[in-house]
């Protein structure tokens, strides 16, 4: 008993400690990322309360104007209004939107689970697709197959996401009417049944997917590539084990290693994919709150976004590190 707990301490207490390490390092980042957002609201030529007010702000007295300035919290130096909006945020307060006119928590509260529905649907669509294609073109590499699959990646790695989409929405809406072209629900329905999400989900993941899907079949391709041409592998082959055990057990293990690095890196061009990818389809997700924020001028919605999307890169980055270092015992977890 007292064996296998020093065996548990020895494994999860650097997990623990890079974990610690991590949100620690954490804090500065966001710190530095939402200071940038009131930086650039400071040096924007556009004025809050003006877009806030509408045409009404144009043939109101400047009394009324400074007390929405004041309300709206736009009338100090930009380090003091982001300390408020810091202090507000440790409390549970982001602010209020000036552009959808409800609470920034209510705002995000509505869509973001769209987006995580999204991203988690195309993100393992990608991943289990690019393991497939790349072990397969790995398996004959300089083949039919492994040229076609090649082509094809490199290919895709240089199309834009919203290009996708388009193709995607012609393709499958328009040329064959197989899948809704956007939205969430059925035409003249308000409704949201499991049927209506799983047709109109299909589409825009799959596009996200296909967006994402490049860069896990080259990782795949090489890592599994390369481990077929090492010593063990040959030696198990040379011990007339069959190929599928050889590929299972030798070549995927050092092979797919690389892909768990992939996992976390691509957070960031996940977001910016699903962002492009939810404004082409109409998806009620995060989009077309950011989108709003960027051209109101929306700032507290703005910078709570943006430190949304921070936490998840930098949780994508630790994941990938822990996935590395749990996967590879060589990986020295308290140096990462």
């Amino acid at each position: 008993m007292r064996a296998g707990r020093v065996v548990a301490h020895k494994r999860w207490g650097p997990v623990a400690r890079m974990v610690g390490r991590r949100l620690v390092a954490a804090v500065p980042i966001l710190a530095a990322v939402t200071f940038g957002v009131f930086a650039v609201a400071a040096a924007s030529p556009f004025d809050p309360v003006q877009q806030y007010a509408g045409t009404a702000g144009l043939h109101a007295s400047q009394e009324t104007l400074d007390q929405l300035r004041a309300n709206l919290n736009v009338d100090g130096p930009f380090p003091q209004r982001w300390w408020h909006w810091v202090t507000s945020a440790l409390a549970g307060d982001l602010g209020d939107s000036t552009s959808l006119r409800q609470p920034v928590s209510q705002v995000i509260g509505e869509r973001l689970g769209w987006s995580v529905l999204l991203c988690a649907v195309g993100f393992t669509f990608a991943v289990l697709a690019g393991t497939a294609l790349g072990v397969a073109a790995a398996r004959c590499r300089g083949g039919v197959l492994d040229r076609t699959v090649t082509s094809l990646a490199y290919t895709l790695e240089a199309a834009p996401p919203f290009w996708i989409g388009l193709l995607g929405i012609w393709l499958f809406a328009v040329q064959f009417d197989l899948l809704p072209a956007g939205g969430l629900t059925d035409s003249g329905s308000d409704l949201v049944t499991a049927g209506a999400l799983l047709r109109h989900l299909a589409l825009p993941a799959l596009v996200l997917g296909v967006s994402q899907l490049p860069w896990f079949v080259l990782y795949v391709r090489q890592g599994v590539g390369d481990a077929l041409e090492e010593d063990a592998v040959r030696g198990a082959r040379a011990r007339g084990l069959a190929e599928r055990t050889v590929l299972l057990r030798h070549a995927l293990r050092s092979g797919l290693l690389p892909l768990l690095t992939l996992v976390g890196s691509r957070i960031p061009e996940l977001i910016t994919g699903a962002l492009l990818v939810e404004t082409v389809f109409s998806w009620p997700g995060i989009a077309s709150a950011t989108v709003k924020a960027a051209t109101a001028t929306d700032f507290p919605l703005l910078a709570a976004l943006t430190a949304l999307a921070t936490v998840a890169v930098l949780a994508g980055n630790l994941l990938s590190d822990l996935l590395y270092g749990l996967a590879d015992p060589r990986v020295a977890l308290e140096e990462m």
